[in-house]
């Protein structure tokens, strides 16, 4: 019923220290957080990309009519470093390491990393060994390669001094991408967390007079488009499109191939849909770009179009307002982590004199066992 149990605990004596892309304070649902941050030589105060603000309101939003309630709605103390620049590229003047030790001299006993790489570095592990024996807590995301490296590590989540969390959905089944390996620790919701964007994102399909909701995909043109519906079934090979919007069934070649296809037949818009129930968010990937719109649509829409609406008049539109106050879902071991850092200090404010690793083993002991009994390489504990 959104009211907090009296006498709960509500994190309100603990600081997490979010090392991300920025927090958008003028976000409706995070009005009244507790927040500062860093002012290094990018604000903390700004989030061009929208992850550290999506990250923060799973920590932090308002418990109130608007969006979306975090873990510890507007009572935990947020400290913001970002990192980020608004292109998602590491973009601060120094090191993870560097960025942690600002956290340490802020006070913060928590700190939330939804960022890792490949690399280990032994002066980064020396480090959050370091802060680990100050009495800090680091969480970080276990990472999202599974398909392409399974058993791989991610850094810095895979330090020992650091918790690994791996992303589970709605089913508290493992996600796809999940990074599997002996270093998770604990597993959180991670697939299709809908949270705080410092963006609209309005993008759509409409036939018929009727509005399909789609996503835009990564990179692609924005702007609008109007043609006469066609399919191109997987959209594998280049088809006769001028001036058409085509339907693409996703599958067996990436969303950049299928794009560019559609763009070289002389389409005005591809519309990619999924081969499984629900929506997806596509990307071209990083430095690439289409000069046409791409929008990606669920299976059943896809489905729905192809058979019932083939050959009438689809409008394309596909537009970004920032900065505004908005919500979104995303996937990642990136959304999972602050759902570990929030319930770290949530367990925490119950004890404020407990260590830190008082507190970790608290949540390994007390973590629903998924998966094999005992601690497995993709549940954790």
């Amino acid at each position: 019923n959104g009211v907090v149990d009296t006498g709960a605990v509500t994190g309100s004596n603990r600081k997490i220290c979010i090392i991300d892309s920025g927090f958008y304070t003028g976000h409706e649902d995070l009005q009244g957080v507790y927040v500062s941050g860093y002012a290094g030589n990018l604000p903390w105060n700004v989030d061009g990309s929208g992850h550290g603000t999506h990250v923060s309101g799973t920590i932090a939003a308002m418990n109130n009519a608007l969006g979306v309630i975090g873990v510890t709605p507007g009572t935990v103390n947020i400290y913001m470093v970002r990192v980020f620049g608004d292109d998602g590229a590491w973009a601060y003047s120094s090191t993870l390491i560097d960025a942690a030790n600002r956290c340490s001299t802020a006070g913060a006993n928590i700190i939330s990393m939804s960022l890792g790489g490949s690399q280990s570095n032994r002066t980064e592990q020396r480090g959050f060994d370091s802060l680990y024996a100050k009495g800090i807590l680091s969480i970080a995301a276990a990472g999202n390669e599974q398909v392409e490296t399974p058993g791989a590590y991610s850094y810095p989540a895979s330090y020992s001094s650091v918790v690994s969390v791996a992303a589970i959905d709605e089913n508290k089944a493992i996600a796809d991408f999940s990074l599997v390996n002996n270093q998770v620790e604990l597993a959180a919701p991670g697939v299709g967390v809908l949270s705080t964007v410092p963006y609209i994102d309005a993008t759509s399909l409409t036939v018929d007079g009727v509005s399909y909701a789609g996503a835009h995909v990564e990179f692609s043109a924005r702007g609008t488009a109007t043609g006469a519906l066609v399919s191109g079934g997987l959209c594998d090979s280049v088809g006769a499109w001028s001036g058409k919007v085509v339907l693409c069934e996703r599958g067996d070649i990436s969303f950049y191939d299928k794009v560019i296809n559609v763009q070289n037949g002389g389409g005005a818009a591809a519309v990619i849909y999924n081969n499984v129930p629900g929506g997806f968010l596509g990307t071209l990937g990083e430095g690439y770009s289409s000069n046409i719109i791409g929008i990606s649509l669920s299976q059943e829409d896809g489905q729905f179009l192809v058979a019932n609406k083939l050959g009438l008049t689809g409008t394309v539109t596909s537009t970004l307002t920032t900065p505004a106050s908005s919500y979104e879902y995303y996937d990642g071991t990136s959304m999972a982590t602050p759902h570990a850092s929030a319930v770290a200090a949530l367990v925490w404010s119950a004890d404020p004199t407990a260590t830190n690793a008082e507190i970790r083993t608290v949540l390994t002991s007390t973590a629903e066992d998924l998966g094999t009994a005992g601690r497995d390489v993709y549940y954790g504990y």
